[in-house]
This record gives C-alpha cells, structure tokens and sequence, in this order.
C-alpha cells in the first residue's frame, strides 16, 4: 500500500502534536517535516519523537511551500492551528492546490466554506472530528428537520468546558444549539457559557486531572417552562485520542475523492466521511 504523505500544520499546537505522534507510527502515512505555524512561535524546530520539524511562519511560507512541494509532489494538510488562521490558510491550501482537512475551529465559516466551494481544491472541513460526536450531531439535525418546535416553550442551557488553552467558544456546542433553536428554543450562542478554568474543571465538574490540558465536556439542558420536565444531553471526551482517528478517517476519504478529478463537489464535511462506503 502506497502511503500518504501528509503536512501536519499548528504545531508545536498539543491537537497537532498529538496526531504527529499517531501519524509517525501510522506506516500508512509518510509524515512531511514541516509545520506551518503562527508568527509568535519563537522556536524554529519542533521536535517530536524522533523527528525535527522546520516550523513555517506566515512570512516565510509562500516562498517555502514552493521547496516542500518540489519534494513531495502530492501530500494533504492537516490543519490544527488557531482560529485567528483559519481563512488565511484556507486561502493558502487553496491558492497552492493543497487538498486539506480542517479540524481547526473558529474563522469565518461562511467565508472558509466558500473559499473552498469556488477553488478547484477539495477538503473536509468540520468543527469537530469525532466520528461518534459527528453522528449525534446528524441524529440532532434529523430530529430538527422532522420535528420542528418540539421544544417549543422549553429554555436551554449550555455549557461547555475545554481545556483553558481554547480560545474560542465550541463550534460543536455552537452547531448544537442551531438544532435546538430549530426545535423551538429561542437560545441565543452567545449565551453558552465557557469553562476554562482548571481548578472549577477539577473541584466542581470533577475532570480527571490528566486530562485538564486536553478535554471537552458538553452539557445542553432543556427545561418545560412549569418545571415539569427536563432532559439533558452530554458528551464527554477527555483527551484528543477520539479526534485523530476521525481526521485519519477524513485523509483516506480526501484521498479517494483525488482520484476522482471530475467530480464537482469540492466541499466535504464529516457526514460525508461517515457515509463512505
């Protein structure tokens, strides 16, 4: 089996690292050794396990993307950088024919989506990478295309922790409460309510201590207006394990749609992942 070379980017990110090391024991990829990376990293190496990346800045990287591509003719990015990247690299991946996954959240998603829909370059994008989090999703937006209101009158409460390096709100908590307005709630985002800190997270959520620095917990409560009924949806994940074999999963269904130049369709989400065959 021929393996995938793949360009993990947002490192020296804990997300990016995490699935540098998955990917270097992975024998079905050959992991490139460079990293597209902010302009406030100091260091120019990244080493991780027994590989040393050459960490690419934004002021450097349209001159060294050349040089990397020269290498490896035909590689896909993986992008687990900051949400104040998103569109900018977006618009790198695409102006560079660079196939991409984007696990990365944040950005202007409209803007992002049609970046790519108006390119010639396919990816999959998604603000969440967890197959089994993704398919409690699809089930949410079934349940709100075919019973639409069934909520009606009921308040919904949000809250969502993640570790308190995540600068922004959870674009999974974010996706969720678009469902359940759809079912009747009148929920407005901005009113999720973020945790981000560690010694709330330990003491009152009861988060496993190892797990502070890389978490994210969910928890959406709808209340009938009397009291008289309540129903609570959660997940839970501690660590980042889930979200790599998700992404792994996305690079192989990338890869198939290369191999099929005609098509269209260059926007996926993990739904269609979910629907491979």
């Amino acid at each position: 089996m021929e393996k995938i070379n793949i360009m993990i980017n947002g490192l020296p990110g804990k997300v990016a690292g995490k699935m540098v090391q998955f990917a270097i024991a992975d024998e079905r990829f050959n992991v490139i050794p460079f990293s597209l990376t902010g302009q406030e990293i100091k260091n120019k190496i990244h080493a991780i396990d027994s590989m040393r990346f050459e960490l690419v800045k934004p002021d450097t990287r349209d001159k060294k993307i050349q040089e990397i591509k020269s290498c490896f003719a035909s590689f896909i990015a993986i992008d687990y950088t900051h949400p104040s990247a998103v569109n900018k690299n977006a618009l790198f991946y695409t102006r560079n024919l660079i196939p991409f996954v984007m696990g990365t959240t944040g950005g202007d998603r409209e803007k992002l989506e049609q970046v790519v829909k108006n390119s010639s370059t396919p990816a999959v994008i998604a603000p969440n990478m967890a197959k089994q989090i993704v398919g409690f999703q699809a089930m949410m937006e079934y349940a709100a295309n075919t019973f639409p209101n069934l909520f009606e009158g009921y308040t919904l409460n949000v809250v969502e922790s993640h570790q308190k390096g995540k600068a922004d709100t959870s674009g999974t908590a974010g996706a969720m409460v678009g469902y359940f307005n759809k079912l009747g709630t009148d929920f407005d985002i901005n009113d999720i309510q973020m945790v981000r800190d560690p010694e709330l997270q330990e003491k009152e959520w009861r988060i496993p201590k190892e797990h502070l620095t890389g978490h994210g917990w969910h928890t959406y409560t709808l209340t009938a207006k009397d009291g008289s009924a309540l129903f609570e949806f959660k997940h839970n994940i501690n660590g980042r394990n889930i979200y790599v074999k998700g992404t792994f999963d996305a690079i192989f269904f990338l890869k198939e749609k290369l191999a099929e130049p005609d098509t269209p369709k260059k926007l996926y989400t993990m739904i269609d992942v979910l629907n491979r065959k």
